[in-house]
């Protein structure tokens, strides 16, 4: 038997969990169940509660706008006809407008397992939401795609909070969205009234493709297991002038721009020895995004062994070999980004200006890798007693 998403066993138990109950729902393209119904369709068609409204998150609740940053507005979700409230335009949070008709927020979307994706923090102001306005809220978890072994990175500095870092955690985080949940609304205060949907069968060493479950892309430019591994590093190339490979179709396994000599770059890296890790000399051309329709030299990474790669090391490994060998053109991008104006975008991905400072410095990776062990081996301790699994 296959993992069992929380949504399988909410359903089993609406009755008890939901007791007619008036719903909301927060949604996105991957909240299926195994059979790859959507959650939207399988609330709408249960009769122990009254799904009345929808929630989405950014890139919208059926996936609609494609980039990043692409806000969404109000309408009617064409298949349910329930209206849909954007939580990542206008406002990031649920209004209390929003939120009036319900007695029950339902929240299932797939989480990437990496502190800047959006979706735990659109799930934080949900669960705020629901505190201040005295409504309950159930988390229907879902498997963290890159697995819940291996955590990996600096924490959060408070200082450096945004919508792509609210709290003290590690890049790679190694929890469930479930798990953050009671984590977060615990450790940190908010005071929801708070439950979880387990799944069944999930086990901390699984990776996406050992649960059986069918990958939906959680959003349009994650669209592979293999885009999501490498996601906790290169997504710092977000804070760059260089290209993530957005606008291509390998987004995030791409890295490169104009002025880069792809074989010297490759080159580069590799001779850093990163353990499960190869970098291929690559030549694409963006589509959309940075650098689009100009031929990007760069690389692309593979991964060859996935338990000895250490993503967010191998991210910043990729920027900081692209300062040191090009370092009158590489550059970093300039605010604003995710709805921060002041600070660079280097600094809220990374969480911190230390991170960018040892890049700009040439600080050996090793010595970087040793900077977050003190960080990581604390939260170790202190997620403990939030493991569901």
């Amino acid at each position: 038997m296959g993992v069992r998403p929380g949504i399988e066993g909410f359903l089993k138990n609406a009755r008890a969990l939901a007791g007619g109950a008036r719903a909301g729902a927060v949604v996105h393209p991957a909240s299926v169940l195994p059979d790859l119904r959507h959650a939207a369709d399988a609330l709408r068609e249960c009769r122990d509660l009254r799904l009345v409204s929808l929630f989405g998150p950014q890139h919208g609740a059926r996936g609609e706008k494609q980039d990043n940053m692409v806000e969404s507005g109000f309408y009617r979700d064409p298949a349910t006809l329930l209206p849909v409230y954007s939580l990542y335009g206008e406002t990031r949070r649920p209004t209390e407008e929003m939120m009036r008709g319900i007695d029950l927020l339902l929240f299932d979307l797939q989480d990437a397992g990496t502190r800047v994706y959006t979706f735990i923090h659109t799930m934080a102001y949900c669960m705020e939401a629901c505190a201040r306005w005295g409504k309950r809220m159930i988390v229907l978890d879902r498997p963290n795609p890159i697995g819940g072994v291996r955590v990996e990175g600096n924490l959060l500095d408070p200082d450096y909070r945004s919508f792509v870092g609210l709290y003290p955690i590690p890049m790679r985080h190694g929890m469930t969205a479930g798990e953050l949940a009671l984590y977060i609304n615990a450790e940190f205060g908010i005071g929801c009234d708070l439950a979880v949907a387990a799944m069944e069968g999930w086990r901390r060493e699984f990776w996406f493709d050992d649960t059986g479950l069918p990958w939906v892309l959680p959003s349009p430019n994650l669209p592979t297991l293999d885009s999501a591994t490498v996601y906790p590093g290169t997504v710092l190339v977000e804070g760059t002038l260089l290209s993530e490979g957005r606008g291509t179709t390998r987004p995030f396994e791409l890295v490169g721009a104009p002025f880069i000599d792809s074989r010297e770059y490759a080159a580069a890296l590799d001779g850093l020895g990163l353990g499960g890790v190869r970098f291929r000399p690559a030549h694409f051309e963006p589509t959309f995004q940075k650098w689009a329709g100009e031929m990007c030299g760069g690389i692309q990474i593979h991964v060859s062994d996935r338990e000895a790669f250490e993503p967010y090391l191998t991210g910043i490994a990729v920027l900081a070999a692209a300062r040191s060998l090009y370092p009158d053109r590489f550059a970093w991008r300039q605010p604003p980004y995710e709805y921060e104006y002041e600070k660079l975008p280097i600094e809220i991905l990374c969480g911190s200006r230390r991170i960018p400072e040892m890049i700009g410095e040439g600080t050996p990776i090793e010595v970087m890798r040793r900077s977050w062990q003190a960080d990581v081996e604390q939260f170790l301790r202190r997620r403990e007693p939030y493991l569901l699994y």
